[in-house]
């Protein structure tokens, strides 16, 4: 569960993605971030950590989708990036429709540790490897996912569920490359299709 390394690292992707769209290359975009502490972290560790991390959710982006991100506003950036996160991890994508948007669909619009613990729980059951996670890896990635979700804008900091604001522009790139992505938000079926009008 590498994706305890940090949040949606919003800054830091935009600008790899960028380096992305002019380099061509993940290995050269790397290499020029260790080289000159791009990301300017006080430790190599800690610097290759995170550069590794945040290319391979931006690697889960198709060209168009990067160059969408580089252009985006903030919001349809963050959007994008916790799509990204959502493709690198399956489990955080699990949670996210199962947990977070069904919550919002039933109008329950608060969203609690316990439900995440509950959903970690019933997941663990099939995917044993979860059972092996230690008990303070299990609460950081909590933290984690906490945390994305509210600089995605997708939870307040009272921990209730923001109705994610999709844009037109958005909504029509998602459905090109894969229309699931769209169930890993908060949102209802009737808005994604307005959206698309």
């Amino acid at each position: 569960m590498s994706c305890t390394t940090g949040t949606l690292f919003h800054k830091e992707s935009v600008d790899l993605a960028s380096m992305y769209l002019d380099l061509g290359n993940w290995d050269a975009v790397r290499q020029k971030v260790l080289t000159g502490n791009l990301l300017q972290t006080r430790t190599l560790n800690t610097l290759k950590r995170v550069t590794s991390e945040v290319i391979s959710r931006l690697k889960t982006l198709g060209h168009d989708e990067l160059a969408f991100l580089v252009a985006g506003t903030h919001q349809e950036q963050a959007y994008l990036l916790w799509v990204a996160v959502c493709r690198r991890y399956r489990f955080i994508a699990d949670f996210a429709v199962a947990v977070l948007r069904e919550r919002y669909l039933s109008l329950m619009l608060d969203l609690s540790y316990e439900d995440y613990d509950s959903f970690f729980n019933r997941t663990s059951e099939w995917h044993h490897e979860l059972e092996a996670i230690k008990p303070a890896t299990r609460y950081k990635l909590r933290q984690v996912i906490f945390k994305m979700l509210r600089e995605a804008d997708l939870l307040t900091e009272s921990n209730l569920i923001s109705a994610a604001m999709l844009s037109p522009r958005l909504v029509g790139l998602l459905s090109q490359v894969n229309a699931h992505d769209l169930m890993l938000f908060p949102v209802f079926e009737s808005d994604v299709k307005r959206g698309k009008q």
